[in-house]
């Protein structure tokens, strides 16, 4: 007991602070990602749950993965979750760049409360700022209006609109995607280059460089983690969102989220609905490990160059 004890005083409290984190992995989503496994190699039935093994059913049904790759439905699914991921995320990339570049370059007064503005659409329901958009794109709202009279004036009479249709469109999913996410590309990009060291942008100055030479030569590169890291943050989430295109895209054209969604709710097909959403944490998750053991590498490689 006292071997025990010395054992716990000495590296008995690590070890449970680290452990705890593998404790919830384990628990919230290893479980529950076995669990959607499971179900996907099951076979739909009409009992409660919806599906089964043995018996009358296969032991293990493989049918579902092969739908994925032969049923319109989901090809054109993950096409237009990709797609509207990748696009969201490029604009998020664009708008959040320049902004958190400009924090680092403000005083720290100033720093502040512009970091308040970034984070305060999240003092807001995520369900009331999608309803206030989708009062904003209406047919007779003054967003509507003023986007209009632009397109009457730039345009050609021939070619003129009563209201320009934003609506149950990929714009729309995109646009909502886009004021939604842009916190989350502007906190990484932020954080990377507040840490960055400002003699190293006055010493290419001082070579002769000019502002865009040193941005292209010194600033992006270093701010490449940045980029990647707040692409992932909005990217993966915006491929599986489910309520913007619920409540602002095309019906006809859904994405991932409302497949699955429609999958599990409505058509009660549970093994098909898992088998979807294995499908798309494996696309999302394959890259993110594939960048994490890069980086890794990256830094051992680093250190090991180090004298």
């Amino acid at each position: 007991m006292k071997a025990l004890a010395s054992w716990f005083h000495r590296r008995g409290w690590r070890e449970l602070i680290i452990g705890i984190p593998y404790l919830w992995l384990t628990l919230f989503f290893l479980i529950p990602f076995l669990i959607v496994v499971a179900m996907s190699v099951a076979t739909r039935t009409p009992t409660a749950p919806p599906f089964g093994y043995g018996g009358e059913n296969p032991i293990l049904n493989f049918e579902g993965y092969g739908r994925l790759f032969t049923e319109t439905l989901y090809i054109r699914a993950f096409v237009t979750s990709l797609m509207n991921a990748a696009i969201a995320t490029l604009f998020c990339l664009a708008l959040g760049y320049p902004m958190a570049l400009g924090l680092t370059r403000v005083s720290k007064s100033w720093r502040n409360i512009l970091l308040m503005l970034v984070i305060l659409p999240f003092w807001t329901s995520f369900l009331l700022r999608v309803y206030a958009w989708m009062g904003l794109m209406g047919r007779n709202s003054w967003f509507n209006s003023m986007l209009t009279d632009a397109w009457n004036f730039v345009v050609p009479q021939a070619y003129t609109l009563n209201s320009i249709p934003m609506m149950n469109t990929n714009f729309a999913v995109i646009l909502v995607m886009v004021y939604t996410y842009l916190p989350f590309m502007i906190l990484p990009l932020y954080a990377n280059l507040e840490r960055l060291d400002p003699v190293l942008d006055e010493a290419a100055m001082d070579l002769g460089s000019r502002p865009f030479q040193v941005f292209r030569d010194v600033t992006l590169p270093q701010s490449i983690p940045g980029i990647i890291a707040g692409g992932m943050l909005v990217f993966i989430p915006a491929a599986g969102e489910l309520v913007i295109p619920s409540l602002v895209g095309n019906p006809s054209s859904p994405m991932i989220g409302r497949i699955i969604s429609d999958e599990f709710a409505q058509v009660r097909d549970w093994p098909m609905a898992s088998t979807v959403a294995v499908a798309l944490l494996i696309l999302m998750v394959g890259p993110t490990m594939l960048y994490a053991r890069y980086q890794q590498k990256a830094e051992s490689a680093g250190a090991e160059d180090k004298p």
